[in-house]
């Protein structure tokens, strides 16, 4: 942000519930105009809805990476701290500065400490760890201390069915939220959820849930550190340790008291604690100590990063990023993810070649700036901004309407879990954000609207589902009433797995999953379950070794579920590549406990990769090729366009890379059972039935579905499913063929030819396949044959080579027995 004259600077430092956002909205709204940026887009949007009803909607904007509205006559600002604008306002205040010691998002914070200015006034707010940095960095900064409103004190470990009422459990995963909030559905009939990835949407319903005591119980991430307002009187930490985007580590003792303290609420006192008495996840005696007194190390430096690159060349960008500040409280940044990105496309030469002049380096950094919401990785991200920044720099520099259209639409749906909904909404976010930019489409103010439609719907349907698989209104209303002990009951479970509790029918398990029998008596339900928990537990033990002992011909595939002894436990979802799904276990398996449910889960990642290396080996290979550092850019991206194809794709697109292939390449390739054709680029392999339909899933993982061609066809009807090459069969007028039959035609053409002179192919090949005349003529054209007519009548046309030199056709394959047509007769006999 630029530099310019300004007003007074105050820091207002302490710990949480002292009121400095409420004290900064106070303070901004004295103002002509100000802005306000936050660590979240979730506080953005709860403090921008409070400034509205204040000043009025005309008055205020809201600016996030995703979401944008701002008003001609807006003058009061509610930002994220990477999205606030270049403004001359009155007042400007920064949120949890303290992040500017953050590895990932450090430097933007630090930034706008060092830049971000009022005309009038500027409000730092922060822990007191950053007192030193303030006093560094903003000699002339007055610091003002806030005193907590309530005390916090440390109430000792309490299991969950022991927990108090309005209490908040935190966890640090997605996985470890899911699993908390289940077993309070079990034991205390429900629970809201709220994490950073939901959107602002769902937040406000779940928080809106536990506000309204419709539960009384809250699970969440360590986002409600940042300042998210919510009822609570005691925060209960699942654990103490995460993973930060590196390595899994303990909370620092300021990470541990900014999420303790959210409890209490102004001037009531609130209590925090954990869930384990010992261990690794239990408080120590000095962490104790630190947070209920707010005594915490002080910060001894910030992250920095060049905040107003060089945008002169490609290089002169990665070379301002990656300066080193002066000696001082200041370090260099971790490489971030955007800058990740932007080294990546650096080596792309086509990227090199479109970004000549300082206006396309600067609209390669912005296209680098897409944030990674799905976490998929760097490698599965880069190459999504790869693409992003080829459109924008073609043509007239817009995403195509089309492929943006496409794309949505496949996320505008309400069907599947929790963990699919909350998938979607996270990709939702990617078009959000490019839809923000007013340069990138051709539309953008109709595409911003329908992106935020479809995230409505998709907030609205997380909602319903959480609340579906997390709440039970009607065993929350019972837990407050029934006060017995059922661990007496005696539970059985018969051949069929029906449970039984006092010959009570309670419900049946069916694999690991437990269905509550809908016969069962409402006001003996919660009793009845309560007693089979402990049987169930042994039960489900039981199965799970079995399970890991089984045979490989135990488990299947059924679409994208793997399936044990008729009962679905896992299902495949996109993992880094096409060629390395990844398993995750049903839900119904969270009752196993951790080293059970990685046993379980190892057996299954077995058999999957044992059987994608028997069926599908190209793709595995395909995907280790693509990862190898010796291996040159051109077979990398040779594979790595193979491996998104899943194994298929026309050889055009690929020519200049299939080109630049040295002949040791091309052996390799070969070797991995890659044929080269004159039009395709394939491996046999993956048309046969079995192979086709492994190919057909792990696509279908990346939101890809080619239809499956009839099993042991040659040719198809213009009418039938599967004409496609991505289908494995090569559309030509009324008919499709198969691939790998096209290049035994173009190989057994290409032979028969002499020079440039007239030829007449011999036909006994392509009649055997089923090529009608027309088709035949169509496929001779693409191949690069012209059609030179009989001297005399009746005499079979002959052909001649326009003059442009085909691509070689592959070589022949390992001479089988029989003639020439010997492979037809077994195909589609093995799967």
């Amino acid at each position: 942000m630029t530099s310019r004259v300004s007003g007074a600077v105050t820091a207002v430092l302490g710990p949480t519930n002292t009121g400095k956002t409420h004290l900064a909205i106070e303070r901004m709204c004295a103002y002509s105009s100000g802005i306000i940026g936050f660590p979240l887009r979730l506080l953005a949007r709860e403090v921008y809805d409070r400034v509205v009803a204040l000043k009025g909607p005309e008055k205020v904007a809201l600016v996030t990476g995703e979401e944008k509205i701002v008003p001609p006559d807006a003058r009061w600002f509610l930002c994220t701290a990477e999205s606030m604008p270049d403004r001359d306002v009155a007042f400007v205040a920064l949120d949890e500065a303290q992040l500017g010691a953050d590895p990932e998002r450090g430097h933007v914070f630090t930034d706008r400490l060092l830049h971000a200015r009022g005309r009038d006034e500027t409000m730092i707010l922060g822990s007191e760890a950053l007192k030193p940095m303030i006093r560094a960095l903003v000699p002339d900064a007055e610091i003002v201390a806030r005193p907590r409103f309530s005390t916090l004190s440390y109430a000792g470990a309490k299991k969950i069915s022991r927990l108090p009422k309005r209490s908040a459990i935190v966890a640090f995963s997605a996985e470890e939220v899911y699993a908390v909030a289940e077993m309070l559905r079990r034991l205390r009939g429900g629970a809201a959820v709220v994490m950073g990835a939901l959107s602002p949407r769902t937040r406000n319903a779940q928080v809106e849930m536990f506000q309204a005591g419709e539960v009384d119980y809250l699970v969440a991430t360590d986002a409600i550190g940042m300042g998210l307002n919510m009822d609570v009187a005691h925060v209960a930490f699942a654990g103490l340790h995460k993973f930060d985007g590196r390595r899994r580590r303990r909370l620092t003792v300021a990470e541990m008291a900014q999420i303790a303290g959210r409890a209490g609420r102004h001037h009531r006192d609130g209590t925090f604690g954990a869930l384990a008495e010992e261990g690794p996840d239990a408080f120590l005696p000095e962490e104790m100590l630190a947070i209920e007194e707010h005594r915490f190390p002080r910060l001894d430096h910030l992250y920095w990063r060049e905040g107003d690159p060089d945008l002169s060349s490609i290089d002169a960008l990665i070379e301002s990023l990656e300066r080193k500040p002066e000696p001082g409280v200041l370090r260099a940044a971790p490489i971030a993810t955007d800058l990740q990105v932007l080294k990546r496309l650096a080596d792309e030469p086509w990227v090199r070649d479109r970004v000549r002049r300082p206006a396309m380096v600067a609209r390669l950094w912005a296209a680098c700036g897409i944030p990674d919401f799905r976490k998929v990785g760097i490698d599965p991200h880069a190459r999504f901004v790869s693409r992003v920044f080829g459109h924008l720099s073609e043509g007239l520099g817009h995403v195509p309407h089309q492929w943006f259209a496409d794309e949505i639409a496949r996320l505008d749906s309400m069907a599947g879990d929790v963990e699919t909904l909350a998938g979607r909404l996270s990709a939702i976010r990617s078009w959000a954000y490019i839809a923000q930019r007013a340069d990138w489409l051709a539309d953008p103010k109709h595409w911003a609207e329908r992106t935020r439609e479809i995230e409505e719907r998709l907030s609205d349907g997380l909602h319903a589902s959480l609340t579906q698989r997390f709440v039970d209104k009607r065993t929350t209303a019972l837990i407050r009433r029934i006060g017995a002990d059922a661990g007496a009951l005696p539970v059985t479970i018969g051949p069929e797995g029906e449970v039984l509790v006092e010959d009570h029918p309670i419900g049946r398990l069916e694999g690991f999953r437990f269905t509550v029998e809908a016969g069962a008596r409402a006001n003996d339900k919660r009793l009845l379950l309560a007693a089979a928990e402990k049987r169930l537990g042994t039960e489900r033990g039981r199965r799970a070794e079995a399970l890991i002992a089984a045979t490989p011909d135990a488990f299947s595939l059924v679409e994208d579920r793997l399936v044990w002894d008729g009962h679905a436990v896992a299902r495949l979802v996109a993992g880094p590549s096409l060629g390395r799904p990844v398993v995750r276990l049903e839900r119904d398996l969270d009752c196993l406990p951790p080293s059970m449910r990685e046993r379980v889960k190892g057996r299954l990642e077995d058999w999957v990769a044992r059987t994608l290396d028997r069926q599908v080996p190209a793709l595995v290979r395909l995907s280790a090729l693509t990862r190898e550092a010796k291996a040159s850019p051109a077979i990398r991206a040779v594979a790595a366009a193979l491996e998104d194809a899943g194994g298929i794709v026309p050889r055009q697109p690929l020519r200049l890379m299939i080109d630049a292939l040295s002949p040791e390449e091309r052996r390799r390739l070969r070797g991995l059972g890659i044929t080269i054709g004159t039009l395709d680029v394939f491996d046999a392999r993956l048309l046969k039935p079995g192979a086709a339909a492994w190919r057909r899933t792990l696509m279908a993982l990346w939101g890809q579905s080619p239809e499956l061609g009839r099993i042991g066809a040659t040719t198809l009807r213009r009418d039938e499913p599967g004409r496609s090459v991505a289908s494995g069969f090569r559309p030509l007028g009324e008919q499709a063929v198969r691939i790998d039959l096209v290049e035994r035609i173009a190989r057994a053409t290409h032979d028969a030819r002499q020079g440039r002179g007239p030829f007449a192919p011999d036909a006994a090949l392509a009649t055997s396949i089923g090529l009608e005349a027309a088709t035949l003529d169509r496929l001779m054209g693409d191949l690069g044959f012209r059609k030179v007519r009989g001297t005399t009548e009746g005499e079979p046309p002959r052909w001649v080579w326009r003059g442009r030199p085909p691509a070689r056709p592959a070589p022949r394959a390992e001479a089988r027995p029989g003639n020439a047509f010997a492979a037809l007769a077994d195909w589609g006999r093995t799967p």
